[in-house]
């Protein structure tokens, strides 16, 4: 089978193209990405001598680039897309451009070319954000109610994504999952900033008090179930893909991370909560029972081997460290102008 993976060198788009070639070794993968600071070159060095996999830099929105690439695949699996939540209160306008636009452009040209199957990945964001005390969960038949431009983004996608379906019988899944973590990931984001700022003697900051409630999945849990719904999902079909059993707030992520590091809960500092910030707990009821696949991981181990990874791979993040905590204080200096 012929594959072109979108975004393939961010952090799950990544994990997914080793996921597959060690499941499928004949496959062949040609990985399409802008290269934009989510993206790291060095993330699938070790796949450099693999004769079934390449390397594109490119858009997603340059037409003329994805149907010459999409000319030749059975499969596209789009990872593409901007995805930190803060960066999208700072630039909205970027994230129409990849998550809109983008996706339009790989859905058109898949329609052109008879693509067998387009799996788009999403997020659980799309729903919106649960009430803190109540034991609601998104599942796929959840109303779209985002609060944030990322997830309003998102969820125009998966909106273009359905039509494609409905309207043009484009062959198409899709899956909403919740949030992930693991070996690769920026360190702007929560866990990995936890982790890397303990790794280098710094503060951990907060939003609020800490009591906004997640649904964790790690990463290698997330490339199964993708693998699950491409090889047995049904067409049309939305599955929604969480890590846990139940919702964990993020203050008690931070306080495993401390103690598995054996650091002191002084290091946690509290900082002004960001605007619309939900709280997510998300049902895999639907992909476990039609699909078989649930998490191997567990919260716990999976932030062992998270933890692991980041001491063992300073190289990696170190420079991605610098631009990450460069981009929050331009943020800080935002709101103190405020």
């Amino acid at each position: 089978m012929r594959l072109l993976v979108t975004g393939g060198l961010g952090f799950i788009g990544s994990n997914f193209i080793r996921h597959w070639i060690s499941q499928h070794s004949k496959d062949q993968i040609t990985n399409l990405d802008k290269v934009t600071y989510a993206a790291n070159p060095d993330n699938l060095t070790d796949l450099d001598s693999n004769s079934n996999y390449r390397f594109i830099k490119g858009d997603i929105c340059d037409q003329s680039v994805v149907d010459q690439l999409m000319s030749n695949i059975d499969l596209v699996v789009n990872f593409a897309a901007e995805t930190h939540v803060d960066r999208s209160i700072d630039d909205p306008l970027l994230f129409v451009k990849t998550n809109v636009l983008g996706t339009y452009t790989l859905l058109k040209s898949a329609l052109k070319h008879k693509i067998k199957h387009f799996h788009h990945i999403s997020t659980d964001e799309v729903y919106g954000t649960i009430d803190h005390e109540t034991k609601d969960e998104f599942s796929e038949t959840t109303p779209f109610d985002p609060t944030s431009p990322y997830a309003a983004y998102k969820a125009s996608a998966d909106h273009f994504a359905l039509s494609f379906f409905k309207t043009y019988d484009l062959p198409l899944t899709i899956t909403n999952c919740s949030n992930n973590y693991g070996p690769y990931q920026n360190p702007e984001k929560f866990i990995p900033r936890v982790i890397t700022n303990l790794l280098t003697n710094k503060k951990i900051p907060i939003y609020g008090k800490g009591e906004n409630l997640r649904d964790w999945l790690y990463v290698d849990d997330h490339c199964r179930a993708i693998e699950t719904v491409i090889e047995h999902g049904k067409v049309g079909e939305t599955y929604c893909i969480g890590g846990l059993k139940e919702a964990c707030r993020n203050i008690d992520i931070v306080k495993k991370i401390l103690k598995i590091m054996g650091k002191s809960e002084n290091l946690i500092k509290y900082v002004t909560d960001r605007p619309a910030h939900d709280n997510y707990r998300v049902s895999w009821k639907k992909i476990k029972e039609d699909l078989a696949w649930e998490p191997q991981e567990s919260l716990d181990s999976g932030l062992e081997k998270t933890i692991d990874w980041y001491q063992k791979n300073q190289d990696w993040w170190k420079k991605a460290k610098i631009e990450a905590e460069n981009f929050y204080q331009k943020l800080d200096n935002y709101k103190n102008l405020k």
